[in-house]
């Protein structure tokens, strides 16, 4: 029983530590889509989706996460701090478990069980079946393409309110699908599979809103499948401020027990 607590808690620290990035206010615009242009070429819609890359130094916000991994789920509150391309910081209420990433590092406590993890990316690529770093998460939170779209050739079609991007050379063992949103040109969905190794990672932009002129999701939906292991995160943004002053208080307590990963 402790050990599949202690699994179930790694997981919602991770969970909570990897979805803990933007949030919107009451007030923030929500952006309606505009008309697909079936004579538009796929390298321009690329060059739209990076002009609208989100700019700025720092973030403050709150959110609600929903977790459920088929055998257990939760519901809470996070607060969050972050440092573009440098930290993201968590905390859930009371502090109960708090959380750092950074581009080297990966940590997180939890109070409940006395607990610590402290390593690499690892878990997080293995959590969502495909490998990730500091920049592919940020890109993931943010309503940004998980690769690079200028390093490939994409093929584009229509889809019912968005452009379908896929890889002008398909790879058999590793296919990704990316859906971008006219007008905004922030992605509707990403996908990312690995057909013979039954691994599927697909997240979901159901609208997006403007906030102090940037273009930022609203919410967030992530599925991740590995075999028969099916993880659902829905993330709810609130409260975001951009380019105030921000401080990590981050010191893991003595005494915990170091979750070790097999």
């Amino acid at each position: 029983m402790m050990k599949k607590m202690k699994r179930a808690g790694l997981k919602i620290g991770f969970g909570i530590l990897l979805f803990a990035l933007i949030s919107s206010c009451k007030s923030a615009k929500i952006l309606s889509d505009q008309t697909l242009d079936a004579k538009l070429p796929a390298r321009t819609i690329i060059r739209n989706h990076y002009k609208n890359t989100v700019d700025f130094k720092t973030l403050t916000g709150r959110l609600k996460i929903d977790f459920s991994d088929g055998s257990s789920s939760q519901s809470l509150g996070v607060s969050l701090r972050m440092e573009k391309d440098k930290a993201i910081w968590l905390s859930a209420p009371l502090g109960v478990v708090k959380a750092m990433i950074t581009p080297d590092r990966v940590t997180f406590y939890n109070k409940l069980e006395n607990s610590y993890f402290d390593g690499s990316f690892e878990y997080l690529s293995r959590l969502l079946g495909t490998e990730l770093d500091y920049k592919k998460v940020q890109n993931l939170l943010l309503g940004e393409a998980l690769f690079d779209l200028r390093d490939d050739r994409y093929e584009v079609s229509l889809n019912t309110s968005s452009y379908e991007l896929k890889p002008v050379k398909s790879i058999e063992l590793f296919k990704t699908l990316f859906m971008i949103y006219p007008g905004s040109y922030k992605l509707a969905s990403q996908q990312i599979s690995q057909p013979l190794q039954k691994r599927l990672l697909e997240i979901r932009y159901k609208d997006y809103q403007e906030k102090n002129n940037k273009i930022v999701p609203n919410s967030v939906g992530i599925l991740a499948i590995d075999n028969n292991q099916r993880n659902v995160i829905d993330i709810e943004y609130r409260n975001i401020e951009f380019n105030t002053k921000v401080s990590f208080p981050y010191k893991i307590p003595n005494g915990y027990e170091k979750i070790v990963l097999n």
